[in-house]
This record gives C-alpha cells, sequence and structure tokens, in this order.
C-alpha cells in the first residue's frame, strides 16, 4: 500500500509520476502477493490449535440468540475461499500490470 498511495499522491501532488514508479507499482505485487499470502495461511494454519483449544469466540446453543459459532471452523472456510481465489486475484493483476505498463509505453 505504500508503493500504490504514494504513487497515487504524487500524481495528484505533481500531475504525473516518473515512469520507474509506474513499473514499482504494477510489479511489486509479483514478489509480494505471493509472500503476503503465504504468511497469511501460514499463521492461520498455526493458530488453529489455539484458537480450538481456547474456543474464545465461539458461541453454543442454547442462548437467547438461537445461534451457534464455532471459531474453529470460520478460519478454517475463510481459507477455503481464500485460496481458490488466488489464481483469479492474480491473473487479473497480470492484466492490470500488462494494461498500465503497455499504456505508458505508448505514452
Amino acid at each position: 500500500e505504500i508503493i500504490r498511495y504514494s504513487f497515487f499522491g504524487m500524481k495528484v501532488a505533481l500531475g504525473s509520476a516518473p515512469s520507474w514508479w509506474l513499473w514499482l507499482r504494477y510489479s511489486a505485487f509479483l514478489l509480494l502477493y505471493p509472500i503476503g499470502i503465504t504468511s497469511e495461511v501460514g499463521l492461520i494454519y498455526i493458530a488453529l490449535p489455539y484458537i480450538k483449544e481456547s474456543q474464545k469466540y465461539c458461541v453454543w446453543m442454547p442462548n437467547k440468540w438461537n445461534f451457534s459459532f464455532d471459531d474453529f471452523s470460520a478460519p478454517i472456510i475463510a481459507i477455503g475461499i481464500y485460496v481458490p481465489g488466488i489464481p483469479h486475484l492474480y491473473t487479473y493483476m497480470l492484466g492490470q500490470r500488462k494494461k498500465a505498463l503497455s499504456k505508458s509505453k505508448r505514452e
């Protein structure tokens, strides 16, 4: 986000940003996305035993809301949705990169 917002800030303040900053803005994700995804999923995996043992945010029935929530299954469901969506997100960003960098070469 630092790269992205400093790029936008420079464009607003100065009217444009250097071409190397444009390249960095659309290329940093190639390395940062895999690092971020791996660390997020890894940290959730490492936290699972603690979550299961503590049951800190579990809500069991019966209760006045007639609602049950198992905080151990929530991160597993989140990973189950997140991980299959990664290729779509990554290919979308590759398309955005190609569009932005090819546009800058034409100008």
